[in-house]
């Protein structure tokens, strides 16, 4: 049953735990002006989804950002809005009224759910539109989609082109169902692919008005109830699948707890299905009569969701950080959210010009996913505040490969970098030596150049804020022993575009000297990398380092035991 459609009856009894306690600090207009502007946000999806059949966000965005504008009501005291279903109401009245589902967030909500019921069952939660279906005689006449849970719009002009869908019974007999009209698919396996827009395509289809043969071929039947059906499920299952419908059986197996829950719904998540799926649903096997039916969600159903595949996150800060090469990378610092239990804080926008085209701000709210179950991504913007906070960005071009060799203002994350850089892997190796303890030697004003550091003694550094005298001393062995290192390994801490492998010979004199033709005349080194490592060496900023290393007495930097070559 569309999640999308039923969200309102939902609201009521569920609002994410992680919202509750966080209602934002906005000014009596701000809270007018940003929620005027969600709602509206919001009606316009509604409008597009029930009128058109088109999709604008992914549910689960949509899903989230009614549970927002639920949350912002409740913060302001402020009535609710329109209900999404009203621009889904048609003219027909269903048979009987098409019952909401309740969502369980979790598997403790899912036992609590279970207690104390006998004869529960569990199904997917198809991933479709939903509709009741009226045969006369053992014939399909009439489709109506769900609407509004009351009254629906006539889609039975489709029936001619939905090959798929039993049309004509085995018996002729007067039957009313209820269920969902899917995207068929081949071997589906959700975990893998996703809904695939599933939903959004379906309801495109039925929207339209008329359906070529082979587009009606693609759509499927599951159903899942008869209301006026055998008292018991079993019974019913049975009963429909003599009637024809094959999905439902199959697909509904008897449980007895929540761990048998579980189990199918990860089985499910990661099985090949002939439909999408968004989770499973429980039923009881017994319920009221069908004349006792309201449009709204019942004891004896719930759902249990799938995990979201991308969550909608609130942007708190942009900050914009700077690699050693001048590379300026936004990112984003979020209001935490969790996907596949993951806590995401953060998000990397990869460069400056994608930020400076999203223009994201703060009080923005994204859809984040995970690249590869592992790296958090952004996918798009879904909500812009309507005040715009102002964000101070590096200026393309202040920073480059060749910029920031000494700690001065704007220049702290470049210069940190630098220094990571140097002491890290790729570089010197040197143990107890991150960005962070980099960052607390230049905040104290002990390093302000490349090389300040090989002067530093224990006593000097026992004194900085968060460096013990354990730590201390630990810094100056490593410290100490970056005097020996090779001289090509130097290079490589200084950041000398030397490529991997290629055998460095002759001293820093004699590197210093050649140009980019004579690079470029060495094994694997093209001519954009020739260039590079001439103006490295040229570089008047690396230059000064190097006399500052030869002074140090750094091998390679120096000439017969004395200073560095003029």
């Amino acid at each position: 049953m569309p999640l999308m459609l039923l969200f309102a009856l939902l609201l009521m009894f569920h609002t994410p735990v992680t919202w509750a306690a966080q209602c934002p600090d906005w000014h009596p207009q701000q809270i007018d002006s940003e929620v005027a502007q969600l709602r509206a946000t919001l009606a316009r999806w509604d409008d597009h989804y029930h009128r058109q059949g088109v999709a604008l966000v992914p549910d689960e965005l949509y899903d989230q950002s009614r549970l927002r504008l639920t949350h912002l009501q409740q913060c302001f005291g402020l009535a609710s809005a329109q209900s999404p279903l009203a621009s889904a109401r048609g003219p027909l009245p269903h048979p009987v009224p098409h019952t909401g589902v309740d969502k369980l967030p979790d598997r403790r909500a899912v036992e609590r759910w279970m207690s104390g019921k006998t004869g529960v069952w569990v199904q997917p939660k198809v991933d479709g539109v939903a509709v009741s279906l009226i045969y006369r005689q053992g014939r399909l006449v009439q489709v109506i989609s769900r609407g509004d849970g009351v009254q629906g719009h006539d889609w039975s002009r489709h029936i001619p082109q939905l090959g798929a869908i039993n049309r004509q019974l085995p018996v002729a007999i007067d039957l009313q169902l209820q269920g969902e009209l899917y995207l068929r698919r081949e071997a589906h396996v959700q975990a893998e692919a996703g809904s695939v827009n599933a939903r959004g395509t379906v309801a495109g289809l039925l929207a339209r008005k008329q359906l070529e043969d082979e587009q009606g071929e693609s759509i499927g039947l599951f159903v899942w109830d008869w209301p006026h059906g055998p008292e018991q499920q079993a019974e019913r299952l049975a009963q429909l699948a003599k009637l024809g419908f094959t999905h439902s059986q199959p697909y509904t197996v008897a449980i007895a707890t929540a761990d048998d829950a579980a189990h199918w719904r990860e089985h499910w998540y990661r099985s090949p299905l002939p439909f999408a799926t968004d989770g499973v649903v429980l039923r009881q096997g017994s319920r009221p009569p069908a004349e006792r039916w309201q449009a709204k969600a019942p004891y004896w159903i719930a759902a249990w969701k799938y995990p979201y595949t991308q969550a909608l996150a609130e942007v708190r800060a942009v900050r914009f950080r700077v690699g050693r090469t001048g590379r300026i990378t936004p990112v984003l610092h979020l209001l935490p959210v969790t996907l596949d239990d993951r806590r995401i804080s953060q998000v990397s926008l990869g460069s400056l010009a994608r930020w400076f085209q999203l223009d994201i701000r703060p009080g923005d709210q994204v859809a984040v996913s995970l690249a590869g179950l592992t790296i958090p991504r952004l996918e798009q913007v879904v909500h812009r505040a309507v005040e715009r906070t102002p964000v101070s960005a590096p200026a393309p071009g202040e920073h480059h490969a060749h910029s920031c060799w000494q700690a001065s203002e704007g220049c702290e994350e470049q210069f940190v970098a630098r220094l990571a850089w140097l002491s890290g892997k790729q570089g010197l190796a040197l143990p107890r030596t991150g960005p962070g303890t980099w960052r607390r030697l230049v905040t104290a004003g002990l390093v302000t150049s490349m090389t300040d550091w090989l002067h530093l003694d224990g006593e000097r550094l026992g004194q900085v804020a968060g460096i013990s005298e354990a730590t201390a001393t630990q810094l100056q062995t490593s410290f100490d022993a970056a005097r020996s290192r090779p001289f090509a390994q130097w290079l490589r801490a200084l950041g000398a575009p030397t490529p991997t492998g290629l055998q460095v010979t002759g001293g820093w004199q004699d590197l210093a000297a050649r140009t980019g033709r004579e690079w470029q005349a060495l094994p694997g080194i093209g001519e954009k990398r020739a260039q590079q490592l001439a103006e490295f060496f040229a570089s008047a900023e690396v230059q000064a380092i190097a006399r500052q290393l030869a002074k140090a007495g750094i091998d390679g930097f120096r000439i017969d035991g004395h200073g560095i070559e003029q």
